[in-house]
């Protein structure tokens, strides 16, 4: 049961707004059309604004329509009500797309457009966003999980598309469809993790250390903090993650709940020194300037774990979506301020939970 928004815009002349000839005429050309497709709406209140009309309708108190016009000779139609999960005939998307060709025959717009509605008050919330604040409509059929962590809050997702999805802080991470997203971060068939030491910071979903220890790597230290999500991925994501998540512990990796911080600081001290570290923790800030505890966490992350790389070594992480480049640079202008001095490369991928292109990182100490 969901209440639902419909959206319709129609582009005229804006003199037909503007005049208030034209405007009633207007007016009374939308409410013919409307009673086409509503035949019981009835108009129960209209007002001028500062920026031009608006009129309020209704259809026995169960649908209301907003009419906004606006000088600049738009017209926003908001058509708002309650369906169950009993089908309601009268609000339909061909009825919608109906409406919108009538509409705009009648009103002799210029250009018009319509929505599929917008579901409000979804017990399964089918919405999250794009890295540039994009709304993404997803498939999403059933909440498999839902909880909080001391760090996050933590929810599995399916999709009848995608699969089963993890969502962190309502921001889709990892779904089951995403081996490109994992396979991109590590360079698959480009980077040798033979033979090497690697440790990932982060990384709960453990689907990046369940492909890493394919490549027979000497050892992996993970480094993850939140032990809910790792409990949550092991049952419900299983065909990304393996078993690692459940043994916590082999000849060839160890998994260690604790803050990565405090690792990396006791490595720094040891000596204890890595071909490869991922930084896997938390995209790329979106802000005005790179300021502000977030992306101080970054600079952190990258200065410690520059000193426990081998002078041979690469940092590999994740970054935004390429519709962040204002977000990109500002990451690499912190690499730019690294010491020793940094270079880097980009690889993009299309990440099919994402639905967009994202960028990932490898760095390199200036010298190799």
């Amino acid at each position: 049961m969901t209440a639902q928004t419909v959206l319709l815009d129609f582009s005229i002349d804006p003199s037909r707004i503007g005049d208030k000839v034209g405007l009633k005429d207007t007016v009374k050309l939308l409410e013919k059309g409307l009673l086409e497709f509503f035949p019981q709406l009835k108009l129960i209140f209209e007002t001028s604004t500062s920026d031009g009309h608006l009129c309020v309708f209704s259809q026995n108190d169960a649908i209301f329509l907003n009419a906004r016009f606006f000088n600049h000779g738009i017209i926003a139609i908001n058509i708002e009500y309650f369906k169950d999960n009993v089908e309601q005939p009268f609000v339909t998307f061909d009825k919608i797309r109906s409406l919108e060709k009538l509409l705009r025959k009648m009103l002799e717009a210029e250009r018009s457009k319509h929505f599929p509605p917008i579901k409000r008050g979804c017990r399964i919330d089918v919405y999250l966003t794009s890295s540039d604040e994009r709304i993404l409509e997803y498939d999403i059929d059933k909440v498999i999980y839902e909880g909080t962590s001391p760090f996050q809050k933590i929810q599995i997702v399916h999709s009848k598309s995608l699969g089963n999805m993890l969502v962190l802080d309502e921001l889709q991470n990892i779904a089951e469809s995403d081996l490109i997203y994992t396979e991109t971060l590590m360079q698959r068939g480009i980077e040798n993790y033979e033979g090497k030491e690697i440790c990932i910071l982060g990384g709960g979903d453990g689907a990046l250390l369940y492909e890493l220890l394919k490549e027979k790597p000497k050892f992996v230290t993970m480094l993850e903090i939140d032990e809910m999500v790792m409990q949550v991925c092991n049952k419900y994501l299983k065909s990304i993650c393996g078993d690692v998540l459940e043994l916590r512990k082999s000849d060839n990796f160890e998994i260690i709940v604790d803050d990565c911080m405090i690792y990396l600081d006791k490595f720094i001290k040891e000596g204890k020194k890595f071909d490869y570290v991922f930084g896997d923790l938390t995209d790329i800030p979106i802000s005005d300037t790179p300021t502000g505890e977030v992306w101080n966490f970054f600079r952190s992350i990258l200065e410690h774990s520059f000193k426990i790389l081998k002078p041979t070594g690469k940092y590999l992480t994740h970054g935004n979506g390429a519709n962040r480049p204002d977000s990109l640079s500002m990451f690499e202008e912190q690499l730019e301020k690294l010491e020793p001095k940094v270079k880097f490369t980009r690889a993009n991928a299309f990440v099919p939970s994402f639905m967009e292109d994202w960028v990932f990182y490898q760095i390199t100490f200036d010298d190799v």
